[in-house]
Order: C-alpha cells, then sequence, then structure tokens
C-alpha cells in the first residue's frame, strides 16, 4: 500500500478545508471498502479524511419525520437501538447482514451507499424505503433520492469537494412493511448473486403503494419504478405480486461472473421480489 497522510477532523468546516488543500483526499466513513481497494492498488490518495468524528456524521436520530442516519454511523449502532430496530426493522436486518461483527463495528451504511458497489445490500433497501441524501460541500447543501446516487460501477453522484453527510428515511406509516431478500451461494461467498428490496402500503385489502429495487444485477442497484407502479391500486394478492416479480425480472441486466448467468440471476430477480414481497405483505398486515 502506497504511504499517506490521516486526518480526523471534528467539523464539516475542517473537513472541507482539508478537502481543498487536497482534492484528491478519500473519505474514510469506516474503512472496510476504502483500505481493502487502497492495498488492492485499486485507489490511492496522499491523504485519507476520518469522518467519524464529525457530529452530523455520527447523527443517529429518530423523529416524527422519520430517521436521520449520519453517514458514517456503523452498522451496529442501527440494530442495536431497540427503538430504532423496531421502527425500521428491515434496515436493522440489512445492517446486521453486511460482514461479520467486527465489520459491522466499523462499516456505515452510508459508506456502503458511496461505495455503489452494484452488489452492495443496503442500496436497494435504502430505495424502496425512500430515502434521501444530504450532501455538503464548502459552497452549500443539496439533496438527492438513493435511487439517482449511484452512477456506474463505483461511480456515486458526489461531485469535486463534496461529501454524503447523512440520509433521511421517512417515518413508516400504519400498515407498512419492508424487506431485503438476497441469495448467495454459501456463506463464505458473501457477496449476493441476486437481491431485492421492496416496501409497500396497505388500504383495507388493497397495496396503496410499492417500491422495488434490485442489486447485482445491472451497473448499478436497480430501482424498477414500473414493479412499484404496477401493485398500486391492486389487490394484495398473489397475482399482484407475481406481476411486479415478472417486471422486475425483465428490467433486470446482468452480467455472466462466477456466481452466476444472465438467465439465472433474472430468475432470482423474479423469485427474490416475490418472496420479499410476501414477506413484506404479511408484516404489513400486522402493523397497525
Amino acid at each position: 500500500m502506497k504511504w499517506f497522510d490521516y486526518v480526523a477532523p471534528r467539523s464539516l468546516g475542517e473537513a472541507f478545508q482539508h478537502l481543498a488543500s487536497h482534492p484528491g483526499a478519500r473519505f474514510l466513513a469506516g474503512g472496510t471498502d476504502l483500505l481493502v481497494q487502497m492495498r488492492a492498488g485499486r485507489k490511492e490518495t496522499d491523504l485519507v479524511i476520518d469522518l467519524k468524528h464529525i457530529p452530523e456524521l455520527m447523527e443517529l436520530r429518530d423523529s416524527p419525520e422519520g430517521l436521520t442516519l449520519g453517514a458514517a454511523v456503523p452498522c451496529c449502532a442501527i440494530y442495536g437501538d431497540s427503538g430504532i430496530s423496531r421502527a425500521y426493522p428491515a434496515l436493522a436486518e440489512v445492517a446486521n447482514l453486511i460482514g461479520g461483527t467486527q465489520i459491522q463495528s466499523r462499516a456505515s451504511i452510508g459508506g456502503n451507499l458511496a461505495n455503489a458497489a452494484p452488489s452492495a445490500d443496503s442500496i436497494p433497501l435504502l430505495i424502496a424505503l425512500g430515502a434521501v441524501c444530504r450532501i455538503a460541500s464548502a459552497a452549500g447543501e443539496r439533496t438527492m433520492p438513493a435511487e439517482e446516487f449511484c452512477t456506474a460501477p463505483g461511480v456515486n453522484a458526489l461531485r469535486s469537494g463534496e461529501l454524503l453527510v447523512s440520509l433521511h428515511i421517512p417515518k413508516p406509516g400504519p400498515r407498512s412493511a419492508a424487506q431485503y431478500l438476497r441469495f448467495i451461494p454459501r456463506n463464505e461467498m458473501d457477496i449476493a448473486v441476486a437481491g431485492a428490496g421492496v416496501s409497500l402500503v396497505l388500504d383495507n385489502g388493497t397495496i396503496r403503494s410499492a417500491r422495488v429495487a434490485l442489486s447485482s444485477v445491472a451497473p448499478t442497484p436497480l430501482f424498477v419504478k414500473a414493479a412499484g407502479d404496477a401493485l398500486a391500486g391492486r389487490p394484495a394478492a398473489k397475482e399482484s405480486l407475481g406481476t411486479a416479480a415478472e417486471l422486475a425480472r425483465e428490467a433486470a441486466r446482468p452480467i455472466t461472473d462466477m456466481r452466476g448467468t444472465p438467465d439465472y440471476r433474472r430468475h432470482l430477480c423474479a423469485v427474490l421480489t416475490r418472496r420479499a414481497l410476501e414477506a413484506a405483505l404479511a408484516k404489513a398486515k400486522e402493523n397497525n
């Protein structure tokens, strides 16, 4: 690994000062992706800026409007908070899915999003939950839906001088639920062959609204708007879920690699979407 300097700013302003003097600096939200990539020579930098000492990036707060999740909050803090686990159970499940215990003490959902891997487990669920990214620079702030954040494999929408500060996840309403499911060939191969994140809201036996997103089957995590739209206003029945699952299969644009062929991944998209919707539907019926 190439040598680099390390700083741990205590404020956003201080972080932007370091970035201004070192335009090629890399942000460290947990390091579980960045350090591996630097060891492999895929990324280089003269300066690593540790974000875990900046209050805004470590904020984890639930309110009537929804959840504020700082970009550097470790996964273990999410599922370790009983109130947040109750209010956002699917998010807690995903946080507990990323790596092992040691990884979860460092890795963050924000870092998982910023790394922009097509196979990232948290991103389909963030999209399904309607998460909004808060992005900041020395010049100001802007927001962006999670489904627009990843632009290519390993590439995100951050401009020069910007960083992802936090995610806002709307408060779930009654009769709503979300679910993420993935398929991996074995526990030792922790990268999903395919994954599906869904959310839905029920209204007197009818699906009022739904969102569906996929992982590992396109150059970026894939928001399948057509699948969610096809469920809106439809009965909460097997046929409705099957239609959405088929639309998810059709939207997939997978490649062939050591984990699977395109046909296999498309098949998994349909299966995982249907199963995730079934699980979310069962939970929504219990959420009053």
